[in-house]
């Protein structure tokens, strides 16, 4: 019999999504996962990250997205506006993640795609992602969907003795009719004339 998956946008912590959330970090950073935490966090660390995040998800800057398979937390991820107001229209991707029971279940793709029609239909107009140079899965899935490299910091992310690129990512969700985009052209407010060597 095939497993019930459905996806679940908290608003609220409970007791149950409080222990499965916690379930999945622990597991996934146990086993060297990518996600924040050098070493599995405790069950208060988890709680705290996760009243935070339901915390911005009530104020509109964020929104959590869990895969459940048959009831239980199986996947994690969410958008996180950024706090500035020049930066309001943009969003990161934060903490996808798949318990190791899980993996291979298309749950990354299920999560990250319904956020980013969620962050699309919340008005924001380009999703940013980091992820760690080798892991090349969650790399080739972001591509698949359409996210593409901008960037890439060499040896910055740190475990333990070693040290990993940081592949920065971004996708464009639209933008509305009047928005005028400048890129890096001369003109509009903050302009400045280049110097002579």
């Amino acid at each position: 019999m095939d497993p019930s998956i459905e996806l679940l946008w908290p608003t609220a912590p409970d007791e149950r999504l409080r222990a499965g959330v916690h379930r999945v970090i622990h597991a996934v950073v146990e086993l060297g996962g990518a996600v924040g935490w050098l070493a599995p966090p405790g069950r208060a660390g988890t709680d705290a990250w996760l009243e935070e995040v339901l915390d911005a998800v009530k104020s509109g800057d964020a929104s959590l997205a869990l895969a459940m398979v048959d009831g239980e937390v199986a996947a994690t991820g969410l958008w996180w506006r950024g706090a500035s107001t020049i930066f309001r229209h943009s969003a990161e991707l934060r903490k996808v993640m798949a318990h190791p029971a899980a993996r291979g279940m298309g749950l990354g793709g299920l999560v990250v795609s319904a956020l980013v029609g969620d962050a699309r239909a919340a008005g924001i107009e380009v999703l940013t992602l980091g992820v760690r140079g080798n892991n090349h899965g969650a790399i080739q899935l972001y591509e698949q969907l359409g996210f593409r490299e901008w960037g890439r910091l060499p040896n910055v992310i740190e475990v333990g003795d070693e040290r990993f690129d940081e592949v920065k990512m971004f996708l464009e969700l639209g933008r509305p009719p009047h928005i005028i985009l400048r890129g890096s052209t001369p003109g509009g407010p903050g302009s400045s004339p280049r110097r002579r060597p």
